[in-house]
């Protein structure tokens, strides 16, 4: 029977039960589940959330050290292209810009699939930004989808994207040479020709109205027990502006993606040139750290 369902990491049970509560612990655990990394393509459990802070008493000295230990142990993951940034709690993803100017369907999408469409093109796979995001303690959830309330077949409902909040950064360099962190929806406008897409054009914000996305997901694939595929690996939908059904992340709601109803077109007033390297930088949407007690 074909099932379908999301990534979801093995990571999420084996650090459920190893009760890690602190950055050395999950060192250790990082770095004997080397071996089965293969696995996070299959599980399914909740995602493992960044330890809290070291207390004061520690030492900073004593917290960085911990830091740069946990550091080297997702070094040893190999998701290339891909590094969690744990202070700034964010994943970074190498990339370049594919446009420079032009109708969009897509933020972002993999190397040799939809550049003609999109802003970004990433130098990882969107199966190892999503396990990178769980690391985080991202929630996952699902494109949107249509899911049959019969075995027949025969009676459907629509359900729309899920996901936790991610919100999207691109970090170019400004004028004086620093990089700068700025929300992609300062790259994204009003396209000039709104015939046709259903927004009349006095209703339309001249600029992008959010960058914040749904962590969707994408879906695994496949038959029988077998190994599943990633579908985001293969189409190359990494964050998108359509609605496709596969993406690793997306806007709320459906878009259609006919030529006729495409509204937003890339802004490259301060966008770096098409094949100019940048930095695409996801920040979960994550719960506030607890304080520490007190005496801690």
């Amino acid at each position: 029977m074909t099932r379908m369902t999301n990534l979801n990491s093995a990571l999420s049970v084996l650090a459920l039960r190893a009760g890690m509560g602190s950055l050395g612990l999950m060192t250790r655990f990082l770095s004997g589940f080397l071996v089965l990394m293969p696995l996070c393509l299959a599980a399914n459990a909740e995602p493992v959330p960044l330890p809290p802070p070291a207390p004061a008493n520690r030492g900073e000295a004593r917290q960085a050290a911990d830091v740069t230990k946990l550091e080297n142990a997702l070094e040893r993951l190999k998701l290339p292209g891909v590094k969690i940034n744990i202070k700034e709690r964010c994943v970074d993803v190498e990339s370049s810009v594919a446009l420079d100017e032009g109708a969009l369907e897509f933020i972002a999408c993999t190397r040799d699939t939809k550049e003609h469409e999109s802003i970004i093109v990433v130098e990882a796979k969107p199966s190892h930004i999503h396990t990178a995001l769980l690391l985080l303690g991202a929630k996952p959830g699902h494109p949107a989808m249509r899911k049959a309330l019969d075995e027949e077949g025969l009676r459907f409902v629509d359900l729309p994207p899920r996901g936790g909040a991610v919100d999207v950064f691109i970090v170019v360099k400004g004028p004086d040479g620093k990089e700068r962190e700025r929300p992609i929806s300062d790259f994204i406008e009003a396209s000039e020709d709104l015939e046709g897409t259903g927004f009349p054009e006095a209703e339309t914000p001249a600029k992008f109205p959010t960058h914040t996305f749904l962590f969707a997901g994408s879906i695994l694939y496949g038959e029988g027990d077998g190994p599943r595929t990633y579908i985001a690996d293969n189409s190359g939908s990494v964050i998108s502006l359509s609605t496709f059904g596969d993406e690793l992340l997306c806007l709320p709601g459906v878009h259609g993606h006919a030529n006729g109803a495409l509204m937003w077109q890339v802004n490259g007033d301060e966008l770096p040139g098409s094949g100019s390297k940048v930095v695409l930088r996801l920040r979960p949407k994550l719960p506030a750290r607890p304080a520490p007690k007190a005496g801690e």
